[in-house]
């Protein structure tokens, strides 16, 4: 009798745990993914790998593309999307994304910006609100002594703006989680 049962509940508990298994790896509004990228110098990993908050709405911002859909879709998905992505914006040739669900721990914890280029330390900067462009440069130790504080670039939900943060008047520009600040080499002039 106790055969008959297990070979009657066993095939449809499989079942159930295997139609299951896909809505388990799918990436939520409201956690983070992490993302690393490989096939990229060395610098430019520093920009790409961190972690990105879900937002409420199902999107993440990706440096130098924006926002991207990530709600619903499982980390495979993602990841090839994100590849796609920087691959038709000429951005990257042969990215390779891997991308990871935090969906143990709750919601997101962290958020950050990114800086690269001629700053001191390159790399994901923990946000902080009111956080501004100046104070993100000096958190990461400065412009290099080659580096130039009159073109600073910022990247936003896939534009550029650029800013002479020697001006005051740029200095205290707010930041939002997932910029990206590249600090430009100085010209001949040393600009």
């Amino acid at each position: 009798m106790k055969s008959k049962i297990l070979r009657v509940i066993f095939p449809y508990l499989l079942l159930q745990i295997l139609l299951a298994a896909p809505a388990l790896s799918q990436i939520e509004a409201g956690r983070s993914v992490q993302i690393a990228i490989m096939g990229v110098p060395g610098e430019e990993k520093g920009k790409i790998d961190a972690n990105y908050p879900v937002s409420e709405s199902g999107t993440i911002n990706l440096p130098f593309i924006g926002t991207m859909r990530a709600a619903g879709m499982s980390p495979e998905s993602l990841a090839v999307a994100i590849q796609n992505a920087y691959k038709r914006a000429e951005i990257y040739d042969e990215p390779t994304i891997q991308v990871f669900s935090n969906t143990i721990g709750g919601a997101i914890e962290n958020q950050v910006v990114h800086l690269g280029g001629q700053v001191r330390k390159t790399g994901p900067l923990s946000y902080q609100r009111n956080l501004t462009i100046y104070q993100a440069v000096q958190a990461a130790g400065g412009a290099t002594e080659f580096g130039s504080m009159k073109k600073v670039k910022l990247f936003r939900n896939g534009k550029m703006q650029t800013f002479d943060i020697t001006k005051d008047q740029f200095k205290n520009v707010p930041l939002e989680p997932n910029d990206t600040l590249e600090i430009p080499q100085k010209n001949w002039f040393g600009q």
